[in-house]
């Protein structure tokens, strides 16, 4: 192992406090006694107590829980069978257009997807709400879940499948219980980024949200543009929080998914 530099100490202290101070004093001041964000007035809760009671956002945060959670899940399972057709697919007859359609969210600008999808909608006749957002986040989110999921199906040892298809398993069969058991990790990885990226757009919900439908996003960009309020430090405070205990949560469950498969794997080469 290469020895710590003063170099490098410096660089990692810098560039980790780039990243976190900033995330460490808006928690601090969520408790902030004061209406003012930038005069500390000694230690306070009440703008919890505040945001509890703020219809608003209660609203808002609503709308994007629900849509996160529809548009993340229906972006695994599209992304999942993508990747599965692009890996296992071969060479077929519009392939280079298939990928290129996957990928193309990866490098579009949002404005230009938010637009299209809007243009789209509109032509259609479908009124802007809740489920037009859905489809929006689904459309783009599973681009990065069809990413990960292919470098899992990339890397997967296929004689294990191939042996439950000469023992008797369907194609279908052999991936609910061997293929799918094993890229887990993979499928809830992905589920996560995509409920990450709902969660945080705004720019593709501002062009396909409607006046019902406002996301927690755009519902803080709007507010902000009045000056930050307490409120908004203490609903950051507690985004922070629940992605912290999301993200733990699903180490966790990958590290232990991992542990499991790696002991039946052994347990196999053993018999």
């Amino acid at each position: 192992m290469r020895r710590l530099t003063w170099f490098n100490v410096t660089a990692l202290t810098l560039g980790f406090a780039f990243l976190y101070i900033p995330i460490v004093i808006l928690v601090i001041y969520s408790f902030n006694a004061s209406k003012l964000v930038t005069v500390w007035a000694g230690f306070s809760t009440k703008w919890y107590f505040e945001l509890m009671r703020n219809e608003a956002f209660l609203n808002a945060a609503w709308v994007t829980l629900k849509v996160a959670l529809a548009s993340s899940t229906a972006a695994t399972v599209l992304g999942t069978m993508a990747a599965y057709v692009m890996v296992r697919g071969g060479r077929f007859f519009g392939r280079t257009l298939f990928s290129g359609m996957i990928y193309a969210p990866l490098v579009m600008p949002e404005v230009i997807t938010g637009l299209s999808l809007l243009l789209l909608f509109i032509a259609v006749g479908l009124e802007r709400g809740v489920f037009t957002v859905v489809l929006a986040h689904t459309t783009f989110s599973m681009c990065f879940v069809s990413i990960v999921v292919s470098s899992r199906l990339a890397t997967f040892d296929r004689s294990i499948e191939e042996a439950a298809l000469d023992l008797g398993c369907t194609p279908f069969d052999a991936f609910r219980s061997v293929t799918l058991p094993i890229i887990a990790p993979a499928v809830i990885s992905g589920w996560l980024l995509a409920f990450t990226l709902s969660l945080d757009d705004l720019v593709i919900a501002s062009f396909t949200t409607g006046p019902a439908s406002t996301t927690l996003p755009i519902r803080i960009f709007s507010s902000i543009r009045l000056g930050v309020s307490p409120e908004i430090n203490a609903l950051s405070t507690i985004l922070i929080a629940l992605v912290t205990i999301g993200v733990i949560t699903a180490s966790l469950v990958s590290k232990r998914a991992i542990m499991r498969q790696r002991a039946e794997e052994q347990r196999a080469a053993a018999t």
